[in-house]
This record gives C-alpha cells, sequence and structure tokens, in this order.
C-alpha cells in the first residue's frame, strides 16, 4: 500500500546487492512511496549483484562509487544532484563488510590490515559521506539520512567479531555528526538497528542461522524482516518523523528490551530434561 509519504523526495541509497538486501527492498519501496534516487554501490560489489535490475525497476540511475573515497563520493554526490534536479531529501547508508569474518579469522586473532579495512568500509565511510554532503550544502532541510547497524554495537555477539566494534563505531558517527547537521542544516541522521536478517553480507557470519532463531524466539513480535526495514526507513525518510535525530532506533520485534522468553526458556529446560 503506498501513502505517497515521499513524493518529490531525492535521495541516494548505498547498498543494494540484490533481492535480499534491505537497501534492494527500501529502494523498492521509496519508488512506491513516490521518491526518486540515485543507486551507488562499490564496482565490486556491483559486478556481484544485480543492481540494473533494480535500477530499471524502479527508474533510477546508478553511479558506481567506492564509499570509501572522498573523489568517488564528491562525484557521487554532485552526479546525484544533477539528475535527480536539486538537492537531496534522503541518503540510506547500508553497506558493511569484515574481511576477518569473510576469512574465518577469530576476534583475539585479527589481521589488522584487514579490520582497517573493514572499519573504513563499514563505519568511516559513513563519515565521508555525510562530510561531502555537508560541505556540498546537498541537503535540503528536514532531510533524513540513515544508517543500518546490529545491536551487537551494545551487546556480545561472540561471532560477529570485529563487525560489532565497526557498528559501534557508526552509530557515534551518527550522533557526532548528526548534531553538526542538525545544527547547521536541520538535517536529521538515525541509525536503524535491525533484526538479524538473511542478507548475503549477514549470511557470512558464523552461526547465523543460529543468531536468527534465537532471535525469533526471544522477540515477542517476532523478527523484522528486510521489508519491514524498509517500511521503517521510509518513515524516517518521511515528514512525519522531522523531529527525530541522533538515535539509535531498535527495529527488532522488541528483541533488545528482552532478558529472556518463555520460548527460549522452555527449549532450555527441554534440552536440560532430556
Amino acid at each position: 500500500m503506498s501513502y505517497n509519504l515521499l513524493k518529490g523526495k531525492r535521495g541516494i541509497i548505498f547498498g543494494a546487492l540484490d533481492e535480499n538486501s534491505i537497501a534492494w527492498k527500501t529502494a523498492e519501496r521509496v519508488h512506491e512511496e513516490g521518491g526518486t534516487f540515485v543507486l551507488t554501490n562499490a564496482p565490486i560489489a556491483m559486478r556481484m549483484g544485480s543492481i540494473n535490475k533494480l535500477a530499471e525497476k524502479t527508474g533510477s540511475k546508478v553511479i558506481p562509487a567506492d564509499a570509501t573515497s572522498i573523489e568517488d563520493l564528491e562525484k557521487l554526490v554532485a552526479g546525484a544532484v544533477e539528475e535527480l534536479g536539486g538537492k537531496l531529501d534522503f541518503v540510506l547508508h547500508s553497506i558493511g563488510m569484515s574481511i576477518n569474518v569473510r576469512k574465518g579469522k577469530h576476534y583475539t586473532d585479527q589481521n589488522y590490515d584487514w579490520t582497517q579495512k573493514g572499519t573504513d568500509v563499514s563505519a568511516m565511510s559513513f563519515h565521508k559521506t555525510m562530510q561531502v554532503l555537508y560541505k556540498q550544502d546537498a541537503m535540503n532541510e528536514w532531510g533524513s539520512i540513515v544508517a543500518l547497524t546490529y545491536m551487537a554495537a551494545q551487546r556480545v555477539f561472540p561471532d560477529y567479531n570485529d563487525m560489532a566494534d565497526n557498528k559501534a563505531y557508526l552509530e557515534s558517527i551518527a550522533r557526532s555528526f548528526g548534531y553538526f547537521f542538525g545544527r547547521d542544516k536541520k538535517v536529521r541522521v538515525n541509525t536503524i538497528s535491525q533484526s538479524p536478517t538473511p542478507t548475503t553480507a549477514g549470511q557470512g557470519v558464523k552461526g547465523f542461522d543460529g543468531f536468527i532463531a534465537y532471535a525469533e524466539k526471544m522477540s515477542p513480535l517476532g523478527n523484522a524482516t528486510a521489508q519491514d526495514c524498509a517500511d521503517y526507513t521510509v518513515s524516517l525518510f518521511s515528514d512525519l518523523t522531522k523531529k527525530v535525530t541522533l538515535q539509535n532506533l531498535f527495529h527488532d520485534g522488541g528483541f533488545s528490551n528482552m532478558g529472556v522468553s518463555d520460548a527460549v526458556m522452555e527449549a532450555f529446560v527441554d534440552k536440560q530434561e532430556k
């Protein structure tokens, strides 16, 4: 169902890889709600995914950009403003990568070159993106910038590895840069702490199926899907949330406030009794 929440609004969506990605679902929902946007991803990710299919479906242009490169980001933002015919109203940062996770390096035995690369891609890229948007004065007043995170930034999930540190840094950047963006440009900046979601990136984490099953049993409303997250992101892009900023917003079916659930206790007791 469409409500025209984003009619006339323009933006950039980072990180749409394939139909499983939250950025992909968000792009579809933004299109349904009347928004126009430029899609972007790193050239290597574009070769792995099917972003051109999404661009055709939503009538969008794709501008490749390495989000760790200031030069690429400057070209992206200027190109988006030109392509869309004016300043931007929304930006979605949906980027994350850990070479340590991908290569099976334990948290206590990191390759720090890989760690640094992951931090640059997963968190520093958010600062770089906002710095370029800020310096180019590319955002309209009451615009909205959203990045996706996970609650491993606050709590221990052993196999989430250095991505937990990256997400903690990402959330800090959102607050710190969000202050200046709000004060100077009336732009809001938030992060969404999403349920574990079976995206291509998420499934690379060891024990991810266990994450999902456990969170489903813990959450009174069950896990939020990628489609649910797209709906929530649209609400944050809309004018209905104009005074929401500097927040890390848990979108997880209630998981973040749970100590234990009946379903988890029952599973534990059943296992003990066998």
